[in-house]
């Protein structure tokens, strides 16, 4: 019923597009310059015609976040969504460093064996920032960019940078404990209502996978994205900004700041709307990305 690289947590998922999106994950072996290994990597694909849109997901997360948004996407677009490397269920591997660099590199190869045509990337959270990032470095890839409450306009904590054991190995145990992971669901939302029971299941599918806290250790420990806002001027693609009028993770403040630094760009909020449109407020989202 699913793919076998999904852990065995997926069959306890209740709701009907959560099913459909587990059961149609493929996983294709990408090889990088990053190690002599190729790197198993899983994304789903679906649609056809116009230009391609690649979603990138946000911190600790999977695909799962594009459930809702990928398949309205798809009824005008060929539209993918990708585990960034050390992210989700794509594999990870023990000598491989995760870091913004080695994230870029692995979506770059991914993008040229499986798209390679000029794309509109979206990322939403930390995705927007590793969009920020890859659309600067690669800008042939980008067509158009579009950032859902976009991470990236501040610095990450020093701490980061000074993670040690076991410290380190505590801390990502603290972040696997389902209550955890309801609370972060749960405030990511304006509508407390999509905090249930399957998107809790969602959330903490990816945890199951092996190398799950070593990468994020070396991910943390790399200092992440951090502040990309002296870059921003250099992103010359047209840049649409969605942002949820009630996001209580990220705040409300970056989005105007995002709006000023990045020239050829739209802000627009979303009403009654926490920090994921693309989940909250999927058809709404939809609508203006299908619009650009």
């Amino acid at each position: 019923m699913f793919p076998d690289f999904l852990p065995k947590l997926t069959t306890s998922l209740t709701e009907s597009t959560s099913i459909y999106f587990a059961q149609n994950i493929k996983s294709q072996s990408i090889f990088t310059p990053l190690t002599s290994q190729e790197i198993n990597t899983t994304f789903l694909s679906k649609g056809e015609g116009n230009i391609p849109i690649l979603l990138l997901h946000g911190f600790d997360s999977s695909i799962f976040e594009f459930r809702r948004l990928l398949p309205l996407l798809a009824t005008q677009h060929e539209t993918w969504a990708v585990d960034l490397l050390g992210f989700g269920f794509t594999d990870r591997l023990p000598n491989l460093k995760v870091n913004p660099e080695a994230i870029a590199t692995h979506l770059y190869y991914f993008w040229k064996i499986l798209i390679n045509q000029p794309v509109i990337l979206v990322g939403a959270s930390m995705g927007g920032a590793a969009a920020i990032d890859f659309t600067i470095t690669y800008p042939e890839v980008v067509k158009k960019l579009v950032l859902i409450d976009s991470a990236g306009m501040k610095n990450n904590p020093i701490i980061s940078k000074f993670i040690f054991p076991p410290i380190d190995y505590l801390a990502t145990e603290f972040l696997r404990r389902p209550q955890v992971r309801d609370n972060i669901s749960r405030s990511a939302y304006f509508d407390k209502s999509f905090a249930s029971l399957d998107a809790n299941i969602c959330a903490r599918l990816h945890l199951e996978m092996p190398g799950w806290s070593q990468a994020l250790i070396s991910f943390t420990k790399s200092g992440g994205y951090g502040n990309c806002q002296q870059k921003l001027h250099l992103i010359q693609q047209e840049t649409l900004i969605l942002w949820g009028e009630n996001d209580n993770i990220l705040g409300t403040g970056d989005a105007g700041k995002f709006e000023r630094a990045i020239a050829n760009s739209q802000l627009i909020w979303i009403s009654s709307c926490g920090h994921v449109p693309h989940l909250e407020k999927s058809q709404v989202t939809a609508n203006y990305i299908l619009d650009l």
